[in-house]
């Protein structure tokens, strides 16, 4: 007696070939020319003879190669996004902004966040994406990092800096951070207010220090003493920390002016804690108008950045520098907007 085993063994599916320009423009009855005018969404092709190519490409999955393309053209369609630290409301917006307009004109984002900010790891950084091959880097540079004469020569490549030091030789654009803080401080000026803290962000923050830089030149032109500046982290843990240390001074203001929202939360948090009321005790004004502001209790008044308009403006700015236009090293301040809620009133009598 013979014993035969029969072993089943799945064969591996046939590799299919990617569908090439050739193979749509034969099933078309066209040209591989006319099939790239369609690829490339110009316009010089009849309307019939456009629908019968896309039909093609869908029967036949073929998708153009945008790399080889791109490549041929000098292009790869892509910008790099640096950041320092993309936890914060600001640069989180921002790179949002960015994408979206990369998006609208073709390109990708290429995110890469630098965890400690020095001109080393800055210039590294640079590196990393012109391996990337992208086309031009927008820089979010919050804080100082030492001299950046060399940065576009080691990446070779357009560079568009956001929140900067407005003295480097760079293309900046940026929210206007002195109006704002202006904007906040009149306002509690006109509501009577003298006596006004100003709880400040961190000391490497460029936003934080011209915030603070306007908080002083404000008051000083104001005629007003200038308190101590508390220094928080831009968290509300420490504007709860900083809230009840001043609330446990000799010294309570009538109102305070937080760098941030989040620690404007913090601090109405601790003036809730001591049993006190917002605004008919202290009131407290932020800077940022995050997601959610109307729903702190009470709401808060705050000054609103346009971030959508400064990640607009700098990919439009890096757009055009990749275009071969020369760099002019703008300087561009997007304006901020008062949104006044009920965090804020008059002077309490004391």
């Amino acid at each position: 007696m013979t014993l035969e085993t029969e072993t089943s063994m799945e064969l591996p599916a046939p590799v299919r070939e990617r569908a090439s320009i050739n193979d749509v423009a034969r099933r078309a009855g066209v040209s591989a020319q006319t099939v790239s005018r369609v690829a490339n969404r110009m316009t010089n092709v009849r309307p019939a003879t456009r629908e019968r190519v896309l039909e093609a490409m869908q029967a036949l999955n073929y998708r153009p190669n945008s790399a080889a393309r791109n490549l041929k053209a000098g292009r790869f369609r892509s910008i790099g996004f640096v950041t320092f630290n993309l936890a914060t409301f600001g640069n989180e917006r921002t790179l949002s902004a960015v994408a979206e307009a990369s998006e609208a004109a073709g390109y990708t984002t290429t995110l890469l966040p630098v965890a400690d900010p020095t001109q080393l790891d800055v210039v590294g950084a640079f590196g990393r994406l012109e391996e990337q091959a992208v086309d031009g880097i927008i820089l979010v540079m919050s804080a100082e990092v030492g001299a950046l004469d060399e940065l576009t020569m080691t990446a070779g490549l357009p560079l568009v800096i956001i929140d900067s030091n407005a003295h480097l030789p760079y293309t900046i654009v940026d929210t206007d951070q002195e109006q704002g803080a202006r904007t906040a401080l009149q306002h509690l000026f006109d509501l009577g207010h003298r006596d006004i803290v100003h709880v400040a962000g961190p000391a490497s923050s460029y936003s934080a220090q011209r915030r603070a830089e306007a908080y002083r030149a404000t008051m000083a032109e104001a005629g007003l003493p200038e308190l101590p500046i508390l220094t928080g982290d831009w968290s509300a843990e420490s504007g709860l920390t900083l809230g009840r240390k001043l609330l446990e001074s000799d010294a309570v203001p009538t109102a305070i002016f937080a760098s941030n929202d989040h620690m404007a939360l913090g601090i109405m948090h601790a003036i809730h804690d001591a049993g006190l009321r917002v605004p008919q005790d202290i009131s407290v004004i932020g800077f940022d108008d995050v997601e959610g502001a109307a729903s702190f209790w009470p709401a808060l008044s705050t000054v609103h950045q346009n971030l959508d308009e400064v990640g607009r403006r700098a990919t439009s700015l890096l757009l055009a520098l990749i275009d071969g236009e020369p760099d002019e090293q703008q300087k561009i301040l997007v304006q901020t907007r008062l949104v006044v809620r009920d965090s804020t009133g008059p002077v309490p009598a004391r």
